[in-house]
């Protein structure tokens, strides 16, 4: 009896626990691994610039003749001194570049620097260059200096009223009232002028960044712009030059502006830009909205345009002390 009851105790054991069988456990089988992916194809890298000047001729590309004018010349020093090509140029002999720039004004040894540093960082952005390397350069400090380079009214007035030559005292006349750069005024054309009412009229110039903007003109300057046409063609340039007929340039522009400031008696070697700054300035003296002013003047931002009233301020903490 004893034994049937330990043979029962046998049988009803649970002999599917492996535990409990002394049978070790048997792990489930692993999940078969994924097909690998097939590679990707190797993507072809397309050259966007094949050499150095390649790459100096997608820089400038669209830009105005002025400004790529200036810049050649800039970019044309920098390659003279480094005597490299782009790719192997380092930090120290951007830095003697900078440092050989010393004798010149500061304004133009800004303008050196960032033009190189932007062709720099433009090839970089291309693929073109391993590394912006004019990244970290820093460009020299500078003073503004505008306030010098602001005439007064009765100053613009004398230019304006000693100039004998017609076409010569309308271009006075129109850089001072439209604050237009050289470089606009020189590639107007007579389809740009376009009337308004009650005999006053527009100019549309065509400036930096490729943005078009329209300044309107007091009757009095558009009448006399509209003298100079003399049945003159659509495209025929408004201000055209004595010998040949083409349009002025900006140095027959410039000798014009120096030549009235001398005969008004003013000693410091103005350029048209002055104007472009007295426009500005008194507009903003005789209570012109800063942003009707940027706009006029084709500032971005007007913020740009308020170091005018930096520069000439109408108020200031020393009058209210006692000195």
């Amino acid at each position: 009896m004893e034994t049937r009851d330990r043979i029962g105790a046998v049988d009803t054991m649970d002999t599917t626990d492996p535990r409990r069988a002394g049978v070790p456990a048997i792990a489930p089988p692993a999940p078969a691994a994924a097909p690998p992916a097939p590679s990707a194809a190797p993507v072809a890298t397309v050259a966007q610039a094949t050499s150095d000047d390649h790459l100096i001729a997608l820089w400038l590309h669209n830009r105005s003749a002025h400004t790529q004018r200036a810049y050649r010349a800039d970019i044309a020093r920098f390659q003279a001194h480094v005597a490299a090509p782009f790719r192997a140029l380092t930090l120290g002999a951007l830095q003697d570049f900078a440092d050989s720039l010393a004798g010149l004004k500061p304004s133009s040894r800004v303008r050196t620097l960032a033009a190189v540093k932007s062709l720099l960082a433009f090839g970089h952005r291309l693929g073109y260059l391993p590394f912006d390397v004019g990244r970290a350069l820093k460009l020299p400090p500078r003073r503004e200096g505008l306030a010098a380079r602001i005439l007064e009214e009765a100053d613009v007035q004398r230019m304006l009223a000693l100039e004998a030559h017609p076409r010569n005292r309308v271009l006075l006349r129109l850089l001072y009232a439209s604050g237009i750069r050289v470089a606009e005024l020189c590639a107007l054309r007579w389809r740009d002028v376009r009337p308004r009412a009650d005999g006053a009229g527009q100019i549309a110039v065509w400036g930096k960044g490729a943005k078009e903007r329209t300044i309107l003109l007091p009757a009095s300057v558009y009448q006399d712009l509209l003298a100079l046409r003399r049945g003159a063609p659509e495209d025929a340039p408004v201000f055209r030059s004595r010998k040949g007929g083409g349009p002025l340039d900006t140095s027959q522009v410039l000798r014009v502006v120096r030549a009235a400031a001398t005969r008004a008696g003013i000693e410091a070697k103005v350029s048209p830009h002055w104007l472009r700054h007295s426009h500005a300035t008194h507009a903003l003296d005789r209570q012109a909205p800063i942003h009707l002013v940027a706009a006029t003047l084709g500032h971005s931002s007007v913020a740009t345009t308020g170091k005018y009233l930096h520069a000439r301020p109408s108020d200031s903490s020393a009058r209210y002390l006692v000195v």
